[in-house]
Parts: C-alpha cells; sequence; structure tokens
C-alpha cells in the first residue's frame, strides 16, 4: 500500500513535469534592426574664413522595421568634427549646427513627430592655430535619408568673434 502511494505520488510529478514543460515558449524575433550606413564621402575638410572643419568617420545610423524595412525612428548623422582656428584672434565657439538641403540646395525640413536634434554645444575658446575636437551627434530628417534627397550638409558655427578682453581675478581665500 505504502509502495503503491509512493509510485502514484512520482508518476504524478513526472506526469505534471512532462506536460507543464512540453510547451515550448517561443521566443519572439526582434521586429527592428539597427542599420549603419556611411556618407559618400565619410571624410570631409571644409575651409571657412576663420575655421577649417574635418568632419570624418560620418555614419547615417537608423532603425528599420525588419518586414516592412520603413525607418520607425528618427536616423541620425554621427562622425567626429575638429575645428581649427584659422583666424589672429581667439575665438569663442558656441555652437555646431547642422543644416541638411537636397540637390537644388533647398532645406530638408523635419517632419512632424521626428526628433529635431541638429546642434551640438561646445563652448570653447580656440586660440591661433589650435584646434578643438569632439564627436558628431545629431537627427537627419526622414526624407533626407528615404528618397535619397540629400544632396549636402551645411556646417553652421556659432561663435563670438574677437579681439574678447579676458581678465583673471584672484581672490585670497582660506579654509578656516
Amino acid at each position: 500500500m505504502q509502495f503503491k502511494k509512493i509510485f502514484m505520488l512520482i508518476a504524478l510529478c513526472m506526469g505534471i513535469g512532462l506536460f507543464g514543460c512540453a510547451r515550448e515558449k517561443k521566443a519572439e524575433a526582434p521586429k527592428q534592426e539597427r542599420v549603419t550606413k556611411n556618407l559618400a564621402p565619410p571624410k570631409a575638410e571644409v575651409k571657412g574664413q576663420n575655421f577649417l572643419v574635418d568632419l570624418s568617420d560620418l555614419q547615417l545610423v537608423m532603425w528599420e522595421d525588419m518586414t516592412s524595412k520603413k525607418i520607425v525612428e528618427t536616423p541620425s548623422l554621427q562622425g567626429h568634427i575638429k575645428i581649427t582656428n584659422k583666424s589672429q584672434d581667439v575665438l569663442d565657439i558656441q555652437a555646431v549646427s547642422i543644416e541638411y538641403l537636397d540637390e537644388a540646395g533647398k532645406p530638408i525640413d523635419f517632419e512632424s513627430g521626428e526628433k529635431i536634434a541638429k546642434a551640438n554645444l561646445y563652448v570653447s575658446a580656440i586660440k591661433p592655430g589650435e584646434s578643438t575636437e569632439g564627436s558628431l551627434d545629431v537627427t537627419i530628417p526622414r526624407k533626407a535619408v528615404e528618397g535619397k534627397a540629400l544632396g549636402q550638409v551645411e556646417i553652421n558655427l556659432v561663435y563670438i568673434p574677437s579681439p574678447l578682453n579676458r581678465e583673471t581675478l584672484t581672490v585670497p581665500e582660506k579654509i578656516g
């Protein structure tokens, strides 16, 4: 009698184990994928009146729906930027903003609902002949990517021209 109860308990546990674990839970495949495309050319050098700007490793990063191949989030332009002061004065760079133009030179606007981040804040003073480097990570309109309408990228440097007068003041303080 005792043996039958133990045998039934083992059989019951095995049955629960087999039927409870028999259902496979299918993991859903990701519905979106990250797509990275290099810009042609991936490196550009632009000379302005006071600056030399080097852009390198320019890539377009976007998230696409795997089935429809439509872009699901606002794409971004990423890369490196190096700004060299070619003037004879100290220049204070405040920001770098990016504009996107089509083949005809007309601006490509963002559509409603797109995330707009087309400027990087720098706030750095550059002496004559010196450079500053940083990363570039701004959004780009879907229209520029989907229709392959992008003709050129315009870089706007926001800076305070010189000569600037700088004054250093020293305040004597002690920890008491």
